[in-house]
């Protein structure tokens, strides 16, 4: 084979430099879990991103319209429904993450409509506080036009009764706000984090043995704001950890109560047995009594290793490794990658992103708030 040319081996260098900068971090390694995306969603495993929708073939070229006052409507409508659609922006709505919730009915709007309009009679009109629809576009829902949309659709309840007319004063500080069953943060002085906390990293924020802790990627934020971790990872442990400020909500994720679940990357020596496996799921007893797992799927094997994807809503001290090393799998490396909602993603180890509107309405959905 002959020498190659000059321009061949400049492009062989700049692939070689842009390959040797990539998943860098100053503060750590990519979150990649052997090499594989921990809990993404994006479009190289098959998923919709976030925020996409699939294009709507709803009018055909060349179709006849009724009227020129039917094509308005259509136009009016099909504009509503872009707007509608940019609601929580990238994380719209019933897209980012998915819900259960269920739209009214019209007799459901239409006896909603009837109780507004027996309160306002009774009491007069409201003249506290702030329109609905403002609270809702201060608190990064959607525009004003969008939101009141919403409330025309159904979608809004205030203090669990559904508001479907225009005109509703709400109070952000007393009030709570439901867009499609998901409550909405009102309060701008509350913050919600999730951090990719590396290994050999304490989860507190003072250690006397000069340890590292994640007061040390929180220096700022947590001077400012007092925030609190939600739970812990033991100091071998990888991945998701929320930090806030806001103590209703983490302490009801803490809370047995709402059993939230938690899903964790497993190395493991393997092979793993079916009979260990089904051993795991039926339940095991240990010395602070019986535990099984929720969901338990082989994501990968080589001749030495096997990678487990567990999730379980147990928050017992250090208990996925001990369910291994009951079974004779003692955990190799562990990682979270996901608590409830929150998925770790691409992010990269020793970095902070702040949640989303969505994400922290999911939350709050899930613990009864």
């Amino acid at each position: 084979m002959g020498p190659r040319s000059e321009t061949q081996q400049q492009g062989t260098q700049r692939s070689m430099s842009r390959g040797s900068s990539s998943g860098r971090t100053p503060r750590g390694n990519n979150s990649n879990f052997g090499g594989k995306p921990a809990g993404g969603r994006g479009k190289a495993q098959g998923g919709k991103s976030f925020g996409e929708k699939p294009y709507d073939k709803t009018a055909k070229p060349g179709a006849k319209s009724g009227s020129a006052k039917s094509n308005s409507a259509k136009r009016n409508t099909s504009a509503v429904r872009k707007n509608s659609e940019r609601a929580f922006g990238k994380e719209r709505f019933g897209n980012s993450v998915p819900t259960n919730y269920a739209r009214p009915t019209q007799r459901a709007r239409a006896q909603a409509r009837a109780e507004n309009q027996a309160t306002r009679e009774a009491n007069g009109e409201m003249q506290d506080g702030i329109r609905l629809q403002k609270a809702m576009a201060n608190a990064g829902v959607a525009s004003r036009r969008v939101c009141e949309e919403m409330i025309l659709e159904g979608r809004v309840e205030v203090n669990g009764s559904l508001v479907v007319e225009l005109g509703t004063r709400v109070d952000p500080a007393k009030d709570s706000i439901h867009v499609d069953g998901m409550r909405i943060q009102m309060n701008q002085a509350n913050r919600y984090y999730v951090f990719n906390k590396p290994k050999h990293v304490m989860c507190t924020m003072d250690d006397p043995e000069g340890r590292r802790t994640i007061a040390d990627y929180f220096k700022n934020e947590h001077h400012s704001q007092r925030l609190f971790h939600v739970g812990r990872l033991d100091y071998k442990t990888e991945g998701v950890l929320i930090l806030t400020n806001d103590g209703e909500l983490a302490n009801r994720l803490q809370h047995p109560k709402y059993e939230v679940p938690k899903t964790y990357l497993v190395q493991i020596p393997g092979p793993l047995p079916r009979a260990v496996s089904n051993q795991l799921r039926e339940g095991i007893k240990l010395e602070d009594g019986w535990i099984k797992v929720d969901d338990l799927k082989i994501i990968a094997t080589t001749p030495k290793n096997v990678m487990v994807e567990v999730t379980l809503h147990s928050g017992r001290n250090r208990i996925v490794r001990r369910m291994f090393d009951a079974v004779g799998h003692p955990v190799q490396r562990l990682v979270r990658v996901a608590v409830g909602p929150i998925l770790l993603g691409d992010q990269k180890q020793g970095t902070i992103r702040s949640l989303g509107n969505q994400e922290v309405g999911h939350l709050m959905a899930m613990v009864g708030m």
